[in-house]
């Protein structure tokens, strides 16, 4: 598969695409005026306990609390049982950007210490969370270093944790844990003893608290790499630390990086042709990242000099656009309708303007358009950065093994997508269910606002019904004009209605009155407010 990243900066905002095969796949953006706050760490102030939900609110200094759940919270006893072994192995899944939340088992090799099967993060080592209730492990006004693993969505606040990651080229850091883990990809022996020994014995000579995962991407790297990403961690954390000690919470104490060194850190394999930057400072900077992180393939990294707009260039912008309609046309001629709700989002699929092959059946008409809806589906949930529980209402199928053929097609393609998910079939009803990871807001969400004239219900009241409310409005209050003129001033589209289809609702507001009505269209008013006036 040929990928490419195409990334437009200027000096308040940062896009970037993912081009697999052409196909635009994910959107990316970061403005200075809002950054995201996933990743980034700061010393909170708990501002609620509340023990009948085992959470606590934290004031961060954002617009809402962050929620730190009691499983989340460090118990400063127990958090390292069973974290003091130098031999652990996990798993890398920290691609992303986001907070290391990995859910890697790691087994500990210390005979008779430990609680045998354990998880990295700490709140993943129990199901029922620490031994102590929230209330005897936080107080109202504590101070706490937590760190956002979730960004605030609709009227939810950040979702914390106490166990803070921050993840390297190579390495996760994590200070909470005492431990040296290593990914479960890297098989060879001597590449886990090698990497493991080197993280060893700087922590050693450097006394470097905290933890250490050996991500995937470390396998064969010389010990320089490694070292650079330990010296980086070992460096910032003695400053955050420092910042955390010399100022008053709430406060930002650590910072995530800038989106385009998140992503060149993350996600930049072998598999990525060409990197593609029309920023010349972002340009650079890539450039010396990569030159740090993977030389070879610094040759991929193009700066894009055209006075023609880079997402224009290669057809991003469109695929944006596109992505803010709720309806998908299908290649076939059939389409998709995807509705975000609070709680969930549903994709419909139409076969439209698809009637399929003159002699065929339309049990097949109805498998071809599915299929291509499954694929298509995919890559608008990552195009679209759709997250929670996702319902999947395709076209009804007579033929079991046609159902199991689409829900596979749907189950190999959302294997491609980073973020964790999952999909059940439904078969009684036809559906296909699926659960994404949702960490940040969606495309939509990013780029737009809820309409202020509907108020994002995406619905006004109909003409019809604006002029019957005016006629029931008026019988109420028409005896207060005391046999004054009366002057109406409704919307434009209200008053033509007025005039024409519904003029028998004028007729009868002039009955009530008992005099004529003067109408004034008044294109600044709201299509369903209308305004009464004595003259």
């Amino acid at each position: 598969m040929n990928k490419e990243m195409i990334i437009s900066a200027s000096g308040h905002e940062t896009m970037a695409a993912i081009l697999e095969d052409d196909a635009v796949v994910e959107i990316f953006v970061e403005r200075d005026k809002s950054r995201g706050v996933a990743g980034n760490i700061y010393k909170g102030r708990v501002s609620k306990v509340l023990p009948g939900m085992q959470a606590a609110f934290v004031d961060l200094g954002l617009e809402r609390d962050g929620f730190l759940y009691v499983s989340d919270v460090i118990d400063p006893v127990g958090e390292m049982d069973g974290f003091d072994s130098s031999d652990v192995d996990g798993e890398d899944d920290s691609a992303g950007g986001e907070p290391v939340s990995t859910d890697e088992s790691v087994q500990s090799n210390d005979s008779g210490r430990g609680r045998g099967r354990t998880r990295v993060r700490g709140r993943d080592r129990d199901r029922n969370g620490p031994d102590q209730p929230i209330d005897k492990l936080l107080t109202a006004g504590q101070e706490i270093v937590v760190q956002v693993v979730k960004e605030p969505l609709g009227t939810k606040g950040a979702r914390i944790t106490s166990h803070a990651s921050i993840p390297g080229r190579f390495l996760v850091f994590m200070p909470t844990v005492e431990h040296i883990g290593v990914s479960r990809k890297i098989v060879s022996r001597d590449q886990r003893s090698r990497l493991r020994r080197i993280v060893r014995a700087f922590r050693e000579e450097h006394e470097m608290p905290g933890g250490v995962i050996i991500r995937t991407a470390a396998a064969e790297r010389p010990q320089e790499d490694i070292l650079s990403d330990l010296r980086y961690f070992h460096e910032l954390w003695t400053e955050t630390i420092k910042k955390s000690e010399s100022r008053r919470a709430p406060v930002v104490i650590h910072r995530e990086e800038s989106l385009v060194a998140k992503l060149l850190r993350d996600l930049l394999t072998e598999d990525f042709s060409a990197i593609r930057i029309d920023h010349r400072g972002e340009y650079g900077k890539a450039l010396k990242l990569v030159q740090r992180i993977m030389p070879d393939l610094v040759s991929r990294i193009h700066h894009y000099d055209k006075s023609f707009p880079i997402f224009e260039e290669y057809g991003v912008q469109s695929e944006i656009d596109k992505a803010l309609r709720s309806k998908v046309w299908l290649k076939s001629g059939g389409y998709l309708v995807i509705n975000q709700t609070e709680a969930l989002v549903a994709i419909d699929v139409n076969t439209g303007r698809y009637v399929g092959k003159r002699t065929g059946r339309l049990e097949d008409t109805i498998v071809k358009t599915n299929l291509e809806a499954a694929k298509e589906i995919v890559r608008q949930i990552r195009l679209r950065d759709l997250g929670g529980i996702i319902v999947l209402d395709f076209i009804d199928m007579e033929e079991r093994k046609n159902r199991q053929k689409v829900y596979q097609v749907f189950e190999q393609e959302i294997r491609r997508d980073r973020s964790p998910s999952k999909a059940v079939q439904v078969s009684e009803f036809g559906l296909i269910i699926a659960t994404r990871k949702r960490v940040k807001q969606s495309l939509e969400r990013q780029l737009t606002d809820p309409c202020p004239y509907c108020s994002g219900s995406a619905v006004v009241k109909s003409t019809s019904t604006i002029c019957f409310e005016i006629l029931s409005e008026l019988r109420k209050v028409g005896g207060d004009f005391n046999g004054h003129n009366v002057q109406l001033r409704v919307n434009p589209d209200v008053a033509r209605a007025l005039k024409s289809e519904e003029r028998g609702v004028l007729k009868e507001i002039e009955s009530a009155l008992d005099r004529p009505v003067t109408l004034r269209p008044d294109a600044f008013l709201h299509h369903e407010q209308f305004d009464l006036m004595a003259l």
